[in-house]
């Protein structure tokens, strides 16, 4: 079900010369890619005439904006096995598996974790502010595995929100690549979804107006002839960035067809697995730190080339270790 609202806006004189998608999306509160629909759908109308992103809106204009409202909550679904990691008044830490989505895409979707969290927690529904996200407070690739945050109240998805754009989260992964790799390094490039497969990443050119920054920190834990085992801290959370960033230094993640990795026929994924999840509890303020064990399908890829994941892999400077985050410990629970 869904229904159509027309917002009108007036441009106030202190916003006079920005950017007209700039300008709405404050305005509204709406996403990068919400507003990317709305100028290509024509839904933004400056003086009655579609406009252009890049326009730059003066003091006194009247630009109206048609925003259609779909409601698409995450319907309770009780059979998804949910593992949950950590949980207390405020927060749910669970282990995605590899092969579901994080939440609903349609109406009446089920099968995603989102779903699996309303069943069993129902307050979740009503934490996030898109009711179909279940109160998680991020998300993981389909195919990636690891630790998913969902938040209980509202008042814990802000601020674990907050926390993630602040880049107050250390957010680390655990990646199977083939290429020459450096022990350790760190890939800052800006990147955008690529202009004819909207289904994938790629570095964005100098200056182009929808980049995104995306940094992330990795070091090489084990290597095999041309395998290596990495860990990736990512400062940032753009999409696929882990796949895009690897692949673009000549290491893409082995499994992943779609950047130009090497075949896996036996795991049947791409090696990727969200390892751990630090991050400031919404009411305590003390570092929260949970962890997913490698999954058994990527223990056994690693077997496969004489690898095995180090028992203890400390999470030493070269990443930039969340301050006192306490490795191997799991946070306070209110």
């Amino acid at each position: 079900m869904s229904t159509a609202t027309t917002h009108t806006l007036t441009v106030a004189a202190d916003k006079a010369g920005q950017r007209v998608d700039l300008f709405v999306g404050e305005a509204l509160g709406l996403s990068r890619a919400r507003m990317k629909r709305l100028f290509d759908e024509g839904q933004v109308r400056v003086n009655g005439r579609p406009a252009k992103k890049g326009l730059m809106v003066a003091g006194g204009q009247q630009i109206s904006v048609t925003v259609e409202e779909t409601t698409r909550e995450a319907v309770p679904d009780a059979d998804f096995p949910l593992v949950i990691l950590h949980e207390d008044a405020s927060l749910i830490f669970v282990d995605k598996p590899a092969g579901r989505p994080s939440h609903p895409l349609q109406p009446g979707e089920t099968g995603t974790v989102a779903n699996a969290l309303v069943a069993r927690y129902p307050e979740c529904a009503q934490a996030s502010q898109d009711p179909r996200e279940g109160g998680l407070c991020h998300r993981l690739d389909v195919e990636t595995s690891g630790v998913l945050a969902a938040a209980r109240t509202r008042e814990a998805w802000t601020s674990v929100r907050e926390a993630f754009s602040g880049r107050a989260v250390d957010k680390r992964y655990i990646a199977l690549v083939t290429g020459p790799l450096a022990d350790e390094g760190e890939v800052d490039v800006p990147l955008r979804h690529h202009p004819r497969h909207p289904d994938r990443v790629e570095p964005a050119p100098h200056g182009a107006e929808d980049a995104r920054e995306a940094v992330s920190h990795f070091r090489v834990l084990a290597r095999a002839q041309d395998y290596s085992l990495v860990e990736v801290r990512i400062l940032t959370g753009v999409l696929h960035q882990v796949r895009a960033h690897l692949a673009g230094v000549g290491a893409p993640l082995v499994g992943d067809a779609l950047y130009g990795g090497r075949e896996a026929p036996e795991l049947g994924r791409f090696f990727l697995h969200a390892r751990s999840l630090t991050l400031p509890h919404p009411v305590t303020k003390e570092p929260v730190r949970v962890q997913s064990p490698l999954p058994q399908d990527l223990v056994a890829e690693l077997g496969r080339h004489g690898l095995t994941l180090p028992e203890t892999a400390p999470e030493g400077a070269a990443l930039g270790a969340a301050p006192g985050a306490a490795s191997g410990a799991t946070g306070p629970s209110p």
